[in-house]
């Protein structure tokens, strides 16, 4: 999906910047908690409200996407959520040690085409990043409205140290729905009767 250049964007993030400070998520007792793409920010922040006793990061790589992210966290004046502007694949370079406890990966890009599967956030060469900074026993719990990407994400996590706990593909016909926080696509998904296919999988 193309996205659309916003204005002022490097001016609205330095406004933020506080909110990148996230290394002190790490350091204190709290447990962590990561998304990543978290686009406009909408779960990440909600969870923020409902879970105050967990810190949360949140990596996105698009600086237009992110900067609407940051502000409502900052607007919200929530002190447990951080965010980064990475790739993935990077920012798993400055996380020394396990750290993470628990990853949410929703409505990811599906990239669709076979000879695209690298980029997926479910492949081995992500889910090997991944592992740097998981804790044993910890989730990875993932929404998505694409079937095909989610049976490729199950057979992967299957086959690569994770167990599959809990999945469904209508979540909200399923027993896993309470308690669910809904991303910016999930409420147009939902608002359209488009089922949504839901895991979480454990590292074993």
């Amino acid at each position: 999906m193309r996205i659309r250049k916003k204005k002022h964007t490097d001016e609205r993030i330095q406004a933020c910047a506080d909110y990148m400070k996230w290394g002190d998520m790490l350091t204190k007792n709290n447990s962590v908690h990561m998304e990543v793409g978290c686009g406009k920010g909408d779960f990440i922040c909600e969870m923020a409200q409902k879970f105050p006793e967990i810190n949360f990061i949140a990596v996105e790589k698009v600086p237009d996407v992110i900067v609407a992210a940051m502000e409502k966290a900052k607007n919200l004046n929530l002190s447990n959520v951080r965010f980064v502007i990475a790739n993935i694949k990077e920012f798993a370079n400055y996380i020394e040690g396990d750290k993470i406890s628990v990853i949410y990966l929703n409505f990811s890009d599906p990239w669709p085409k076979r000879y695209h599967q690298t980029h997926r956030l479910t492949d081995i060469s992500c889910l090997n990043f991944y592992k740097r900074f998981l804790k044993s026993g910890s989730e990875i719990i993932l929404k998505t409205d694409d079937k095909d990407f989610f049976d490729f994400s199950v057979k992967s996590l299957s086959s690569n140290g994770f167990k599959i706990k809990n999945m469904t593909y209508d979540l909200y016909n399923s027993e896993f729905i309470g308690g669910n926080v809904q991303t910016e696509y999930e409420k147009n998904f939902v608002g359209q009767n488009m089922p949504i296919c839901y895991f979480s999988a454990v590292l074993i």
